[in-house]
C-alpha cells in the first residue's frame, strides 16, 4: 500500500474573524490535512492510503483525531471507500466551497484572505480533485447528522507530491 507522510494540518476557524454587526456565520471552519506521497502513486492507491491513515479518523465535531476511532465526518469509517470519491473539476470544487463560505453573506477581508491562502491555493494547484459523495443517512454514525454542511475533497498535486484532505463544515 502507498504510504502517506503527514506534513501538517491547517485549520481556518470562521470565529477567529470579525464579522459586521448582525452578521452570523455560525460555527464553521475548514480543516486541511496534507500528506507527502511517493512519485508514481496511482489515485486509487492514494485514496485508499488516506482512508487508512489515522488522521482520517476524525468526526470533525471538536474531538479531533482518534487513532482507534470508527468515525469519519458524519459517517462510520467502514462506510467510506475509494469508490465513494468522485472526480470533480477545479471550477466545481471552487464554486462549491465559495458558495458554502458565503452562504450567510460576504466575508471579512481577513477570512477571505485566509481561505485564499489555505484552501483555494491547494484547490488551484491540484492536478486532480475528488469529492466525497453523499453516502446517505444509512451510513451516518450514532451522531452523524450533527453537521448542517459537510464538504470533503481530496486534492492531489503531483508536482509537489502532496495530497490534501480538505473538509469544510460546521459543528
Amino acid at each position: 500500500m502507498t504510504e502517506l507522510d503527514l506534513v501538517g494540518p491547517t485549520f481556518v476557524n470562521f470565529r477567529d474573524h470579525v464579522f459586521p454587526e448582525g452578521s452570523t456565520h455560525g460555527f464553521r471552519w475548514v480543516d486541511l490535512k496534507s500528506f507527502r506521497f511517493r512519485r508514481g502513486s496511482q489515485d486509487a492507491e492514494l485514496l485508499a492510503a488516506v482512508i487508512a491513515h489515522e488522521q482520517f479518523r476524525d468526526g470533525y465535531a471538536g474531538g479531533g483525531v482518534d487513532p482507534d476511532g470508527t468515525r469519519h465526518g458524519p459517517y462510520w469509517l467502514r462506510s467510506v471507500s475509494p469508490d465513494g470519491y468522485q472526480p470533480v473539476s477545479c471550477t466545481v470544487a471552487t464554486q462549491t466551497l465559495r458558495d458554502w463560505a458565503r452562504q450567510h453573506g460576504e466575508l471579512p477581508d481577513s477570512l477571505s484572505d485566509a481561505l485564499d491562502t489555505a484552501l483555494f491555493t491547494v484547490v488551484d494547484s491540484a492536478g486532480r480533485l475528488y469529492r466525497l459523495r453523499d453516502l446517505g443517512s444509512t451510513c451516518f454514525h450514532d451522531w452523524g447528522g450533527v453537521h448542517i454542511d459537510f464538504h470533503e475533497f481530496i486534492a492531489i498535486d503531483d508536482e509537489r507530491q502532496l495530497l490534501t484532505l480538505l473538509v469544510a463544515a460546521d459543528d
